[in-house]
């Protein structure tokens, strides 16, 4: 691929993201005049148009969408693998900076040690991320990427990879009427008041962890609303309310006798993700992510 083709890539994406050519043109540092070009020229080698432009708006045609839904994790390989070599040549020494929800799992300790081996120079700093912030750290550059719950719709995040699909489990006190139950339906989560997240989490994401409502419609009581895991496992265990959490969290929990833990039956999977910026990414943080990638390709095998 030449570096025109490449630069073509590369405005068509920022161009989607921005849907303006004037912004477009100043994240790529060239005219606005220049990136009409360069998407002229790409249109040509496809055949067909990707952008719809009036004197009004911006935006994709259908053929734009599906182009850009296969070529945008095209390019974050070919960049995160740019990325690694570039380290691999200097020698990837720095510090790698890993948010991580709830607890550190066997996958996310499995990617960690195969990151060490591979990266010896650079160090890893490890950091618990708050319930009520799970974006915030990566954007501020706190951290350099994050484990979190999904799900994850921010536009100036990559995603990925996915891992860790769980069962959904019920923490309540043990002192609460569920407490002795293998299990409990998604429907009896209406006699339950669920803790919730404040802060600055989006609204889709709070509700994700603390629906306001069964999978059958009913109403779910709202409980006290907490920043951290461990506020709510404190207000769990008095009582004060009852949690979802994933079973790997449950599990490292498992041991507190003032709570009980009690999975879910009927609640979709709780799912981790791997998060970092897309503008900001560092390599340590791409190289980490392939070697979370390849943890999870060795558990399927």
């Amino acid at each position: 691929m030449s570096s025109l083709e490449f630069r073509e890539l590369e405005a068509f994406l920022v161009l989607a993201e921005e849907l303006h050519f004037g912004r477009a043109g100043e994240r790529l540092y060239v005219s606005q005049s220049r990136v009409s070009q360069l998407l002229r020229s790409l249109e040509g080698r496809i055949g067909a148009p990707l952008v719809e432009r009036t004197s009004r708006r911006v935006g994709l045609t259908p053929l734009g969408e599906s182009f850009l839904a296969s070529l945008r994790p095209a390019y974050e390989a070919l960049r995160a693998t740019v990325d690694e070599a570039r380290a691999a040549a200097r020698g990837f020494g720095g510090v790698l900076r890993i948010g991580f929800q709830g607890t550190v799992d066997d996958y996310l300790a499995q990617a960690i040690a195969l990151f060490e081996d591979r990266y010896p120079e650079c160090a890893i700093e490890v950091a618990e991320i708050a319930l009520s912030d799970p974006f915030g750290p990566v954007r501020r550059k706190e951290v350099d990427c994050a484990v979190v719950l999904l799900p994850v719709a921010e536009e100036d995040l990559v995603l990925g990879p996915v891992f860790s699909r769980q069962p959904q489990t019920l923490a309540v006190s043990a002192r609460h009427p569920l407490a002795g139950r293998e299990s409990v339906s998604a429907e009896e989560l209406a006699g339950c008041r669920l803790i919730g997240i404040r802060g600055s989490a989006p609204e889709y994401w709070r509700r994700a962890q603390a629906p306001g409502e069964t999978p059958g419609g009913l109403p779910v009581p709202a409980g006290p609303l907490v920043n951290t895991l461990q506020e709510g496992l404190s207000l769990t265990a008095a009582d004060r309310g009852a949690m979802l959490l994933c079973r790997s969290t449950a599990e490292y929990h498992g041991r507190r006798s003032s709570i009980a833990f009690v999975p879910v039956e009927g609640l979709p999977d709780s799912l981790l993700g791997l998060v970092r910026h897309r503008e900001h990414a560092t390599p340590q943080a791409q190289a980490f992510a392939q070697a979370v990638g390849e943890t999870l390709g060795r558990e399927a095998a």
